[in-house]
């Protein structure tokens, strides 16, 4: 990281934590006094005994309707003002000409582009792989059975002790070794992309592809088709559902990712974060976001991916939108990925996600590209909050009070979670659905990645190194073939 982005850019992380969870807590604290409203009350609250310990006192009746109101409504007016302000920006994203600031600004990129024929659309897969033998030929299999079949395939060994090397050339694709590699997967495609990208045209594109992956046999087509039509979309992401078997963490995590999928379609490929299970990139984005490291961008001048991050993936979608990229995942392009087989591997990989979206927030800070993204942070802190009270709530009623008590308000709001969480994962079949009926492991789930999140948050705000150590998990044909 430049000097530029040092001092400030570590302080302002060690915040980010801090003012993330306290502006969740005050928003909650503000709606949970509005919801307090113990005058319109006209019975008392009941006494029960905790544990046979503690007397607590709860009021048996629901919030008025004038209550209920107003809260719903400043949830509407925050949902709404957050997508507003997210289109606008968007909207102005697209619409400059101000090359200098946005330099991949679609208006900027039509201008420059206009009246050239740059030649066919090419397409060039950059697989990094560390110690990936037990699933890199049936992924790289998968690639080429591709309906249309990519130009040239690279794999990226990196530090590789195993025989993935010979895998890949067994396939009949091409390797590429990394020399001196010390930042995994950042610094591996850095050092490939330093040969690739000299050589690509306006037309050309990359595509980067995990090497635990598999796309469905119409992807490629997909994005050159939408390449070929769009020349102002600068890269085109994965949507991505999880593979099958793994018992029950599995169908957590499928469940998880079909929600993901359904919110993506609804926002028409308006993505969140470019995955990195597979994503295209024009040459021009990727170069574009080289020059600017050290300037508009933190990072290293010259370096493609930030090495210094734990995400790359979603530092590089920030990259790209801070400079005006016009980026999407179709609903037509799906890829299917692994998902963690224990509970173990599920807290390694989900902290990693998490603490690195902190620590990219931290370093690019409040400016147009981030808004939706500190906003999003604010409401996972608030969810974490609801969810918490809400299963602390249950715990002191049921050892508190003789005999369960129906709250028909409650019962009301878990009837309608209940049917929400069926819906968003209607696609994923039976087993879906009946996971998301019985409501309460989902809820137990939640509250995991829950405890996540507020490990992250805790670890950032008190300065506390960062680690990920990964290890390929074996997969199956029929997982690759799903």
């Amino acid at each position: 990281m430049t000097e530029a982005f040092g001092d400030s850019g570590q302080r302002l992380q060690r915040g980010v934590g801090l003012l993330i969870f306290g502006t969740a807590v005050a928003g909650a604290a503000l709606l949970g006094w509005s919801l307090s409203d113990s005058e319109s009350h006209s019975t008392k609250p009941s006494d029960g005994v905790v544990l046979g310990a503690w007397h607590l006192l709860y009021d048996t009746q629901a919030p008025t309707l004038a209550t209920l109101a107003f809260a719903a409504g400043l949830a509407l007016l925050f949902a709404a003002g957050v997508a507003l302000l997210e289109r606008r920006i968007a909207n102005h994203a697209r619409r400059s000409d101000d090359g200098a600031r946005l330099p991949l600004s679609p208006r900027h990129v039509m201008a420059e582009t206009r009246g050239t024929f740059h030649g066919p659309v090419t397409l060039t897969v950059l697989v990094p792989a560390h110690n990936e033998a037990v699933g890199i030929r049936a992924t790289l299999e998968s690639l080429l059975a591709q309906s249309h079949r990519p130009d040239r395939v690279i794999v990226v060994a990196d530090n590789c002790t195993d025989d993935t090397v010979e895998i890949a050339r067994e396939v009949g694709v091409e390797v590429m070794i990394t020399v001196h590699n010390q930042h995994k997967k950042a610094g591996a495609l850095n050092q490939v992309l330093a040969k690739v990208l000299p050589t690509q045209g306006e037309n050309d594109l990359v595509m980067v592809m995990d090497a635990d992956t598999s796309l469905d046999a119409g992807f490629l087509a997909s994005v050159v088709r939408r390449m070929t039509e769009d020349r102002a979309l600068m890269a085109i992401g994965g949507l991505f559902y999880g593979e099958p078997g793994k018992g029950l963490i599995g169908l957590f995590q499928r469940n998880e990712y079909t929600r993901y999928g359904r919110d993506l379609r609804r926002r028409r490929g308006r993505v969140f974060v470019l995955t990195g299970t597979a994503t295209v990139f024009r040459p021009r984005a990727l170069r574009t976001v080289s020059a600017e490291r050290g300037k508009a961008l933190p990072g290293v001048p010259g370096d493609v991916y930030d090495t210094l991050v734990l995400t790359e993936d979603n530092e590089i979608t920030l990259a790209l939108k801070t400079l005006g990229g016009l980026v999407m995942s179709p609903a037509d392009c799906t890829v299917v990925t692994e998902v963690m087989p224990t509970w173990r591997a599920l807290w390694v990989q989900r902290l990693r996600w998490q603490r690195g979206a902190l620590e990219n927030l931290g370093e690019y800070g409040m400016r147009a590209a981030t808004f939706r993204y500190w906003a999003q942070q604010l409401g996972i802190g608030y969810g974490v909050i609801a969810l918490s009270a809400y299963l602390l709530l249950m715990f002191l009623m049921m050892t508190s009070y003789d005999q369960w008590v129906w709250f028909p308000f409650w019962v009301g709001t878990g009837l309608v979670f209940t049917v929400e969480r069926i819906v968003t994962v209607w696609r994923g079949g039976w087993k879906a659905r009946l996971l998301a009926a019985t409501l309460f492991p989902e809820l137990c789930y939640a509250l995991f990645l829950d405890i996540v999140y507020l490990k992250g948050i805790l670890d950032m705000s008190f300065g506390r190194q960062a680690t990920w150590h990964y290890e390929a998990q074996p997969r199956t044909a029929s997982q690759v073939q799903a």
